[in-house]
């Protein structure tokens, strides 16, 4: 079978303009290293591009997608643990000094938990185990709302943010840095519609638009 045509026409544009663009910037990166001081957790859904939500060029971004952008709780055992070695990497490692873990509006993940949650995961389904991880988000969200929100989708979706903001801190390495002062965890929520980027408050955990985004775009305006 052939390679897929359209991406090696997409590839084509990418040397001739992206390429070109930052070619300093990649020669630099390829002598030195990477060296982001941001990670950010998102989900694979092909619309939600953090890169592109964020404007960042090559080496700006560490970036781990998974299925629901979630970030399951430390475990020591001989399991293979893909998002947790990325974690631990960024954190040991590349030593960057921002987690952000961003849902996105009609998550297929979060959705398929919702009409599966009472029904148990077929053996062999990876989706199906992946997705349980929500679990104890659902039960927060059922015994203490944080916010009162109509849409039951919308209110997974953030719950579950929470819930993978509390498992960074499971991770011995992640907890120490964050106590250290030397890392900030931090949430947010991308409306793949809109565009609009809300951002979960530390204190209250509450979803909302931010100010200094808005302040920012009047700016480069």
């Amino acid at each position: 079978m052939s390679f897929p045509k359209e991406l090696l026409g997409g590839y084509g544009k990418y040397l001739q303009k992206g390429f070109v663009r930052h070619k300093e910037t990649h020669e630099h990166l390829a002598v030195y290293g990477q060296k982001p001081q941001v990670m950010v957790i998102s989900c694979c859904d092909s619309r939600v591009t953090p890169e592109g939500i964020f404007h960042a060029g090559p080496g700006e971004l560490f970036v781990m997608r998974n299925v629901a952008n979630l970030v399951p709780p430390a475990e020591d055992d001989t399991s293979l643990h893909g998002t947790s070695a990325a974690i631990e990497y960024a954190v040991r490692a590349l030593k960057v000094k921002h987690i952000v873990v961003m849902g996105h509006a009609k998550c297929g993940g979060v959705l398929a938990f919702r009409e599966s949650a009472n029904a148990p995961a077929l053996k062999g389904d990876y989706i199906g185990r992946w997705i349980k991880l929500l679990e104890p988000a659902a039960i927060s969200l059922a015994c203490m709302p944080v916010d009162k929100i109509d849409d039951p989708q919308l209110a997974m979706e953030y719950a579950g943010v929470r819930q993978s903001l509390k498992n960074l801190v499971t991770f011995p390495f992640v907890a120490e840095q964050v106590s250290a002062g030397e890392l900030e965890l931090h949430g947010a929520w991308f409306d793949i519609g809109s565009g609009e980027l809300r951002v979960m408050d530390p204190e209250t955990e509450v979803f909302s638009v931010s100010e200094d985004a808005l302040a920012l775009n009047v700016q480069s305006a």
